[in-house]
This record gives C-alpha cells, structure tokens and sequence, in this order.
C-alpha cells in the first residue's frame, strides 16, 4: 500500500493576491489560456516558473499538426491520431482536436505567428511519423515551437499594463489550495495555489494567488529521468500539484521515448539535444552500429512509424549489437537542403562537431513527452471542482497509449481555448466564487535534493522503454526506501534538508516516478509507450484506462472503460 503526502512542507504564505483565474504555466496552452481569459474575466494571473519564454513549447522543433490542405480532412487526421493511439485514444476528444485544429493555428496566424510558406503564400506543410498526409505546419525550418512561443510572449508583452493581467515570473507553485471539503471528507473545491517566487519575481517568498479557477499548464515529467529532452523545469510540478490536491491522474504509465536523440556518451546529463522526426520524414535513415537498415523489418511504414515502434526497435538493436546508439543517415538528402530546411538543428550537430551533411549522426531514444496526466473532460475541467488542466499536463484522451507525431502543440492550443471560455462562462454566470482555502488532511512531505540523481536512476531502470515486473518491484521498493521526511531529519544535528526550490522540485518527482512506477507495474500488457518484456503483446481486457488518485493519503487506482 504506498502512501503520499497530500502537501509539501513550506512555510505559510507571507501575501495574498486575487483573480478570477489562475494560470500556471507559459507554454502554448497556458499563454493561450491567459490571453483568452483576459478578454473574457476581469482578472487573471499568469505564473511561470522561469521568464515567460521559457516553456517547453520552445523547445518543439517539427511543428504542428492539422487538416489545412484541401486535399487533407479532419476525419484523415483523427483516423491517424487513433491508429498511434493503440486503441486507448478518447474518440470524443480526438474528434475535437481535428476539427477545431484548423481555425486554432489559422487564430494562431492572426495572433502573429509566421509559420513557413510556399511560393503562392500557403503554408507549407511536411509529414512526420504515424501521418498519411502532409499537414505538419512548421516555422523557421524546425523552430516552429520557438516562433509560436514569440507569437505569444509578444501578445502578452502588449498588455503588461492592463490592470486586467498580472504576470509573475520565476515563481515555482508548490500546490492547490482547496476550499472546505466536501460530506464525503474529499477535498473541497480548488480555490488558489500556492506559490515560492524564485528571487526575480515581484514578490518575496512563499505567497498565496487564489482564483476562482486554477488552470494548470505545466509542462511534462521530463526529470523524472535521466535522459530526456525536456528542459529542466520539467519536474512534475502541475501533476503532483493535482495528486496531493485529490484529482484523479490517468494514462501516466504512457511515457514517449523519442527515437532520436543525439547520444554523446552515458555520461551526458540535462537536456539533450534532439533530432525532430521530421528529419526522417524527409527521408533519413536509421542504421545500426554495423551500417545495417533494420527499420523495414520491423513496420510497414519504416522510419515514419509510430514513435513507440520505433523506439522500441532502436532499443532491441542495440541490444542486439551491444551498443549504445544507432545511426541517423540524412547524407542523401543534401547539403543546401538541411541547412535551409533543418538550421536549428544543423547548428545544435555543429556545435558537437557532428556535420549532418556528411556525417551519420548518432542516436538513441530518451524521453520525451508524457502521454497521460491530470484526467479532464472536453472543457479541461479536472476532478476537482474549480481545477482546469491543458497541455502536456493534461490526459484529455486524445493521445491513448502514444502520441502522434505533432499533435502536442495542436491540443495546447485547442483545449487551452475550450478550458479558458468555459471558465468565462462559469465565472460570468456566478458558478465559481472566491473559496477560503482550508489545509488539507494528511502528511507533508520534503525529499532532499541530493536523493533527485537516485530517484531518476530508479525510474530509468524502472518504468523506462523497455520494462519488465521484476524490474518495476524493484522500483516501487527503492522510491518507497526514499525519505520524504528531510525537513524532519537531521544528521548529527544538521537538518537533512529544508524546504526550497531544489528539495521541492525533487519532492515532485519522487511522487510523479512513483505514481508512474504503479500504474505501469498494473498494466500487465504492452501497448504504445508502455512496453512490457513479461507482458509483450496487446491484451483486449486492458483497453481502458488505469485512474489514480489519492484517498486518505493512500493511492489507490481504479480501471476506467473508454467513452
């Protein structure tokens, strides 16, 4: 029975601040979010952890997926979204993405971003991995999360001064507030957050931002890992945020390894650079250590399979050969043509003294995007009364068991939308009111920021590409060995740790790797980003959704049958 703390230990808020809406986070979804609301509440807040530039948004490098051609259709895309999706895909929600995607990146263009044109003007599209048709649109070649992210800062930047916005950067939440609970002792509706601002910020310490509505728009569990892609905010905040504060998370055992990233030894730590599958969907390919082309044996569709298949065949090649990384062979495709259509990418190899025009590019698969998350309906609205969840944070189904390639800009953006003028519409029609919060039952928790390096070695043996049941009993025995009592503690009269950004950070992604470790221990079959070697096929009983949540302090799982 494993048992988690419903609150991080931190001290009590030193200041107050009010809005109609909280929003935390500055990717895609959560400057979405914030511009709607603004223009729909009287008030919002808008937190981020770092500068409002700094969300994983930036970092996307293939584009953004949706029906523009007119030879295109949403019912082609929604087709593709369930094919990758391993059968656990919601098809409510897929539906919505398709259809509502076009207008939302055409909104996106009135807002300013420039994304790539051909020479009549449209927008040029390419195609990625698990697509039948070309509709990835992309900016700057393969800048295209980094052009959407200036779009939007920019948008925001114009109305810093209206009285009807207010931005704090540097600031980490550290949780939902919750308002008095409910007959059944649940936890009451969430009413605010609380938040540390990081030293930068426009205010000092541990605060406290309630709202009427909360809308989370984190980012993914990147540190969770050794090896991952995501930069190094990506530490789990909003879902662990959601779990202490009694939502229910599904689908997190569904964890993406990207295919290829560039490998450069074992003893490479922090983001890693990648290599955009649309490096492949413009026809490179992928080699083992011996030269060997081993993709068409393993999917009919090659190096533009599904994500998972392709990770998955990289690892057992490796395996194979005894080696450590494979080999991404873009030579054939030409000088001019990967410096104009690939610069960001052709300058990242460069600054490693890898030049893609003339050199195999070596490669292996980290992680790289979280599938599931804060469970929400067609509006994001959580669980929890009053919580909203949008972006990687979120499980809205539209992924199931693997995402497609591209579509994680495009549900950003579609169910930041739909989450921000539902609020408007409860907030305008006195359905969400002011709570005052009340402090939740059961323990606190602080794991020492020196315990992070063991806990991302526990998840990537654990629950990481290829996994198995003797190794996930192992992981969920070792994170339980973890002391998450360090504020606590004290070692020859030194407290072992005290609440700060580190520690907390760290906190979060003990209790994200350990809610991961026991759903994917649950799931006895493989399907999509979750491979099992005992388990290694797909199992019909199992096409449904493990729920988790917290109940008493104790998590507890509950298996969900798919709309």
């Amino acid at each position: 029975m494993t048992r988690l703390a419903t609150r991080l230990a931190a001290p009590e808020p030193g200041w107050t601040v009010e809005a109609d809406a909280v929003v935390v986070g500055s990717g895609i979804a959560g400057l979405t979010a914030a511009l709607e609301l603004r223009t729909r509440v009287p008030r919002v807040l808008l937190v981020t952890k770092d500068i409002l530039a700094s969300g994983s948004t930036v970092w996307a490098q293939g584009g953004i997926a949706a029906a523009l051609d007119p030879s295109d259709s949403p019912a082609a895309h929604l087709q593709d979204t369930l094919v990758a999706g391993a059968g656990l895909c919601d098809p409510r929600a897929v539906e919505v993405l398709v259809t509502e995607g076009p207008r939302r990146v055409r909104e996106l263009v009135a807002r300013g971003a420039v994304f790539d044109t051909g020479a009549d003007g449209s927008i040029s599209l390419t195609r990625e991995g698990g697509h039948h048709a070309d509709r990835i649109a992309h900016a700057g070649g393969d800048a295209t999360g980094a052009e959407i992210s200036r779009a939007l800062v920019a948008q925001i930047e114009a109305v810093r001064d209206d009285p009807g916005i207010e931005v704090i950067e540097h600031a980490l939440v550290l949780d939902v507030l919750t308002g008095p609970p409910g007959p059944d002792g649940r936890p009451g509706r969430a009413c605010g957050v609380t938040l540390h601002v990081i030293g930068e910020g426009q205010r000092d310490g541990v605060g406290a931002a309630l709202g009427r509505a909360v809308v989370l728009a984190t980012g993914g569990i990147g540190q969770v890992f050794r090896s991952s892609t995501n930069p190094a905010q990506a530490t789990g905040d909003g879902i662990a945020a959601a779990l202490r504060a009694g939502a229910v998370l599904g689908d997190v055992e569904f964890v993406q390894f990207h295919p290829t990233v560039l490998w450069l030894g074992s003893g490479v730590k922090g983001q890693l650079t990648l290599v955009s599958e649309a490096v492949r969907g413009e026809g490179a390919l992928l080699l083992d250590t011996d030269g060997v082309r081993f993709m068409p044996d393993v999917h009919p569709m090659a190096e533009l399979a599904p994500r998972d298949v392709v990770a998955h065949a990289i690892v057992r090649r490796m395996s194979e050969t005894g080696s450590d990384h494979v080999w991404l062979d873009a030579r054939h495709l030409g000088d001019d043509f990967l410096r104009s259509r690939f610069p960001t990418i052709n300058d990242r190899l460069l600054e490693h003294g890898i030049d893609m025009t003339t050199d195999l590019v070596p490669v292996a698969p980290a992680q790289h995007y979280h599938s599931g998350g804060v469970v929400t309906d067609l509006v994001g609205r959580t669980s929890l009364p009053g919580l909203y969840a949008v972006g990687e944070t979120a499980c809205t189904g539209v992924h199931g068991a693997n995402r497609l390639a591209s579509n994680s800009l495009l549900e950003g953006l579609v169910f930041a939308t739909r989450a921000a003028r539902h609020i408007a519409t409860q907030v305008s029609g006195g359905a969400l009111t002011l709570l005052t919060p009340e402090t939740r039952p059961g323990d606190e928790a602080l794991v020492a920021a020196a315990s992070r390096a063991r806990v991302q070695r526990i998840a990537s043996d654990g629950p990481g590409p290829l996994r198995s049941g003797d190794g996930l009993r192992r992981a969920v025995a070792a994170l339980e060995a973890v002391r998450t009592d360090a504020h606590l503690r004290t070692d020859e009269g030194r407290r072992l740790a005290a609440p700060q950004v580190a520690e907390w950070e760290t906190t979060n992604v003990h209790q994200v790797a350990t809610v991961l470790t026991a759903a994917a221990l649950e799931r006895e079959e493989s399907r999509g980003g979750h491979a099992r070697s005992d388990f290694p096929v797909p199992v019909d009983a199992w096409r449904l959704r493990l729920e988790l949540s917290l109940r008493d302090g104790t998590l507890v799982s509950r298996r969900s049958s798919l709309a």
